[in-house]
């Protein structure tokens, strides 16, 4: 009888082995669905499933290799062709990971503070920025590129409009050319 009821712990702990390396690796791997978010809130990270919040007790580790940390906001996204020792950023109040490893900045500062652009304070209320950071295996910024030429297509189609209207004097196409040169930056920018 004590022999059986060894054999069964010890058997019980070899089986727990895997999940505390996993929690030393950086994280429990967790289930998730399109809507899962997890914001930084308060000081800490939580769970956030539709209008459910549920408070984390451990690191989560999304399906891409995505870590993050509960306790403090850090992210760490996995090495990739950009960024091949992977890339931490911190998240700020009111951002949050997305379930795909995507980071949602809630401030351009934010944004500036996890691109090392500098802090929230350096940074202007009404400064644009890029809201989603993606980088890591499995990302495919193919909808973001298609988004943008369709934007490119719409803006070529009103320069052209504009300029087969059999005017005699050029029609002014400032606005639009700086709308599609900021649209080529985009496109040229490795995402």
């Amino acid at each position: 009888m004590q022999r059986t009821l060894f054999f069964l712990l010890v058997a019980g702990g070899l089986a727990t082995a895997p999940h505390r390396a996993a929690a030393q690796d950086g994280g429990f791997p967790v289930q998730t669905t399109a809507t899962t978010r997890f914001v930084f809130t308060n000081g800490e990270v939580v769970r956030r499933d539709g209008s459910q919040t549920t408070a984390l007790s451990q690191n989560v580790k999304l399906a891409n290799g995505t870590k993050i940390n509960y306790k403090n906001g850090i992210v760490e996204m996995p090495a990739d062709k950009i960024n091949p020792q992977g890339k931490k950023l911190t998240l700020r109040e009111g951002d949050y990971g997305r379930a795909d490893g995507g980071v949602v900045f809630a401030t351009p500062g934010s944004a500036a503070a996890a691109r090392g652009a500098g802090t929230s304070k350096a940074t202007p209320a009404n400064a644009k920025y890029d809201t989603y950071v993606q980088h890591g295996p499995g990302y495919d910024s193919s909808a973001l590129r298609a988004q943008l030429l369709t934007k490119k297509v719409d803006l070529l189609t009103q320069k052209v409009a504009l300029l087969s209207q059999g005017r005699t004097d050029l029609p002014d196409t400032k606005a639009l050319d700086e709308q599609l040169a900021q649209l080529e930056g985009q496109l040229a920018q490795p995402k």
